[in-house]
């Protein structure tokens, strides 16, 4: 049987309330892993060499592979886990868990190997050229050829963790390697330092990483009476029942996270040939709109095991307010952080260089870019209910439409017609798109929810 006050805050908790405390532990723990990643591009644009900058930027995209593999086991094994807690099916919440932890294990090394021993054609995939290959090289032997599985499990048990409620736990966990990676960075990049450049921003990321998992492992084992979360190898199985609901959430996602992989590999190649200035404008841009970007997908994500819990409780209503609130939320402050990345969009570049021609560029892709923000609120908040019920195959149909179909072609088309400055205009095209399409998807999904079963008064309190 589920415990009553572990499950209280999915079930009576007023509606605000049980969004701020499963939201704001996850935009925190996303906003300070975005921090570290702009602590990297920081610490080496203080080298004020564009093609160290260049090489984070052309890294960064094998490491956002590694979403992939933590959309697979800890989007899949957290949305079964908030189901079976809202089923009350203990069996299944432990074997989701134990899947979900040891599959992340298994990938990280097989991406590990595969990094290493493809480590040339990667590069070339990548859009490393004679100038900013060994840099790119270096970086990517610390943080994939040895740090791909610290790297997964840091983000796959934090969902884990997430699944039951357990926000802050897993926030703390993240952020304390994030804040330990930003205290590494001026001493492995800085020349007053180890003077290692990029590849010290690579390995004090490593470092972080293993920091992070020691803590979630120490949690685990100090909380193992009591949490939900089960990592007992006796546990883990590849019953059709468990691997396959956790696949059938974890796929679509991972794929979703492939085709964002595809999308910033097209946006570096087509970025490339104006230069390293450009290219590391285009990776410093992108990096500063990532942040509102993170924010909101932190609170879809946040709210998700809320979402499935009361999804699979038959929960409705409940289950429409939150949603509702979260929609407001997430516009609010989207559209605040857009004006804020407008209108001082030179000073933040300048924050990151002093390289006049970068400023210049990062400047305008900033002030491109971030008019797609506040349309990011409707399409993320609409894949995290997706995800967190079940219906893995819609989240999958609007990944694909966003990436494949509006956001790839729009890269070459603006680029086409106004080079190089059109690229930072693809985004809005896709997501104002997007918007639209999550609107209908989630009103009619809300529609269309099965009979509640009787819900406790204080449920309906907002």
């Amino acid at each position: 049987m589920a415990d009553d006050k572990k499950t209280q805050l999915f079930r009576s908790a007023p509606i605000p309330r049980a969004v701020a405390l499963l939201s704001i532990p996850t935009v925190a723990s996303s906003l300070v892993t975005l921090v570290y990643s702009l602590a990297d591009t920081f610490f080496v644009g203080l080298i004020n060499d564009p093609v160290q900058t260049a090489a984070v930027t052309l890294a960064s995209t094998v490491t956002l592979a590694f979403n992939a593999v933590n959309n697979l086991f800890g989007v899949g094994a957290s949305s079964m886990m908030s189901r079976a807690l809202g089923r009350d099916d203990m069996p299944t919440l432990r074997r989701s868990s134990a899947f979900g932890f040891y599959g992340a294990l298994i990938c990280g090394i097989f991406f590990s190997l595969a990094c290493a021993g493809l480590m040339q054609p990667l590069l070339n995939l990548l859009g490393a050229d004679a100038v900013t290959g060994p840099a790119t090289q270096r970086y990517l032997f610390w943080t994939v050829s040895i740090g791909a599985a610290p790297s997964i499990l840091n983000v796959v048990m934090a969902y884990l963790l997430r699944s039951e409620g357990a926000t802050l736990h897993a926030s703390i966990g993240t952020m304390s390697g994030c804040l330990l990676n930003i205290l590494l960075d001026p001493l492995f990049i800085l020349p007053s330092g180890f003077g290692m450049g990029a590849e010290g921003a690579a390995l004090a990321t490593l470092i972080s990483n293993c920091a992070a998992v020691l803590y979630f492992m120490g949690y685990l084992f100090l909380k193992r009476n009591s949490t939900y979360v089960c990592i007992s190898p006796k546990e883990f199985t590849l019953k059709r029942e468990i691997a396959g609901g956790v696949c059938a959430v974890g796929v679509p996602a991972s794929i979703q996270n492939l085709l964002n992989v595809v999308s910033h590999m097209v946006l570096n190649n087509l970025a490339a040939p104006f230069g390293a200035a450009a290219l590391a404008a285009m990776g410093i841009a992108s990096k500063v709109c990532m942040m509102p970007m993170y924010a909101s997908s932190g609170i879809s994500q946040g709210v998700m095991p809320l979402i499935g819990y009361t999804y699979a409780a038959r929960m409705s209503n409940r289950m429409k307010k939150a949603v509702s609130f979260t929609a407001k939320l997430s516009l609010s402050f989207l559209v605040a952080a857009a004006l804020v990345c407008s209108l001082f969009s030179r000073a933040i570049t300048s924050a990151f260089i002093s390289d006049p021609e970068t400023i210049a560029y990062g400047s305008v892709f900033i002030r491109g870019m971030v008019l797609a923000i506040p349309f990011l609120s409707m399409d993320f908040l609409a894949v995290g209910v997706f995800q967190a019920v079940g219906k893995g195959y819609l989240s999958l149909f609007m990944a694909i439409l966003r990436k494949a179909v509006l956001e790839i072609p729009a890269y070459y088309l603006l680029n086409r017609l106004w080079p190089l400055t059109g690229l930072s205009f693809a985004q809005l095209l896709a997501e104002s798109v997007m918007a639209a399409v999550g609107a209908v998807l989630l009103l009619r999904f809300l529609q269309t929810l099965p009979q509640e079963k009787q819900e406790q008064p204080a449920a309906t309190q907002s």
